[in-house]
């Protein structure tokens, strides 16, 4: 089973740029979408064998999430519980027969960090979420989770220490995460690897340098590592500030 994880940055846009060539070219049993910044009925994506389920902000233009499968699940949930977040649209959970498919577009701390808070709360509710649905089946959470983990998950290491994205604050969430029994498939596959990132600043040059930052992510209940097949970064497909990343399992 091939999975499939894209910040679009405006599915409207991204489709103007390929993204349809891009998705049959794939040809992934289940992709899911971040920052999709539309509402629904503003677009009809002709998707053959696929059932598409679509989460909208209320606000215009802004976040939502979307997953389109060739496999019917079970149950769609939008959202987690009472959190607000339902709000922006930034939580899609599928549950199939033997696992749940989480797909998420984690909110920013912005630039000036005033969204911090909010942010590390959203990071307990999540991973008691994630726990919770561990004890019924296994789980795979996909999506930009806009934080770079390690040193070795952004070009600019130093420099950026304590900006959004990479405060020891947002990183030790993630810390915490995988410590609750969770794998970051890519370092699984590859912890060593450098120069291997999903998104780049759209500042002139700075893609074609490869001056990036790796914040999507799939992650998956450590149960699961006999069923990891591969795990990559499609770095050479644009559309968007980020670019697809992709988990395989039998």
């Amino acid at each position: 089973m091939k999975l499939v994880s894209w910040n679009v940055n405006g599915i409207r846009a991204c489709v103007q740029k390929g993204f349809l060539d891009y998705f049959n070219e794939v040809n992934a049993d289940i992709f899911c979408l971040q920052e999709t910044k539309l509402q629904a009925g503003q677009i009809e994506l002709q998707l053959d064998g696929y059932e598409q389920y679509w989460n909208y902000a209320i606000k215009k233009g802004y976040s939502g999430t979307a997953v389109f499968t060739k496999v019917k699940p079970i149950s769609v949930k939008y959202g987690v519980g009472d959190l607000v977040t339902e709000d922006e649209g930034r939580i899609i959970t599928l549950e199939f027969d033997d696992f749940f498919l989480v797909n998420v577009y984690t909110p920013n701390a912005k630039r000036d960090l005033t969204r911090l808070p909010y942010r590390l709360d959203w990071e307990d509710e999540m991973r008691a979420y994630l726990k919770k649905l561990d004890t019924l089946k296994p789980v795979i959470m996909c999506g930009d989770l806009n934080v770079a983990h390690e040193d070795i998950d952004l070009k600019n290491a130093k420099s950026n220490r304590g900006n959004s994205g990479f405060t020891l604050e947002e990183r030790g969430k993630m810390t915490d995460l995988l410590a609750e029994g969770f794998l970051d498939t890519f370092r699984y596959f590859y912890p060593n690897q450098e120069g291997a990132y999903s998104w780049w600043s759209y500042m002139n040059k700075v893609r074609e340098r490869n001056i990036g930052w790796r914040i999507d992510y799939f992650i998956a209940s450590k149960r699961l590592e006999p069923r990891l097949k591969g795990a990559s970064i499609d770095a050479h497909t644009l559309g968007s500030d980020h670019c697809p990343v992709i988990l395989e399992i039998v």
